[in-house]
């Protein structure tokens, strides 16, 4: 049985992985729920303060996800029509995968921006914000799978 749960396990860390840079899929939750089969097994044990820690972390990674965009449209000098047309963009991204999610947030905060009577270079100066705010989540993403990865090998 621990044969089948560290399988499992692997699978799901390679999942995560692939989830992170494939939106579509939730990275980090899928690598939390490899390490659950890990510490299933009799071979490889966790503290519960670890797991606690892991799923909070996991929990704020996942909101900061869909969050980060729009603080990078705000931080590139968006109003709340940026902001708003982010949010939104990051909605209607999702049914456009895979580059929907990608483009969304940007699209979103340029056309709000505009409905906003911006200019074009200033609504593309927010989008571009939350364009970079989107690989700034992607990348905190990789690196907490990253880190599960590590965590797995070392306990291995």
């Amino acid at each position: 049985m621990d044969i089948l749960l560290i399988i499992l396990g692997v699978i799901c860390l390679i999942t995560a992985i692939l989830g992170t840079v494939l939106p579509v899929l939730p990275g980090p939750p899928i690598a939390y729920v490899g390490m659950i089969l890990f510490h299933l097994t009799g071979r490889i044990q966790f503290t519960p303060t670890q797991l606690i820690v892991w799923a909070v972390l996991v929990v704020l990674v996942q909101v900061l996800d869909y969050v980060i965009p729009m603080l990078g449209s705000k931080y590139a000098g968006g109003t709340k029509w940026g902001s708003w047309g982010c949010v939104i963009g990051t909605v209607v991204g999702l049914f456009f995968s895979p580059w929907g999610i990608v483009l969304g947030p940007f699209l979103g905060a340029v056309a709000g921006e505009l409905l906003g009577d911006k200019d074009l270079k200033y609504a593309l100066k927010s989008g571009l914000g939350s364009l970079l705010g989107f690989l700034f989540g992607t990348i905190v993403k990789l690196m907490l799978c990253g880190y599960f990865i590590w965590q797995f090998i070392a306990a291995f």
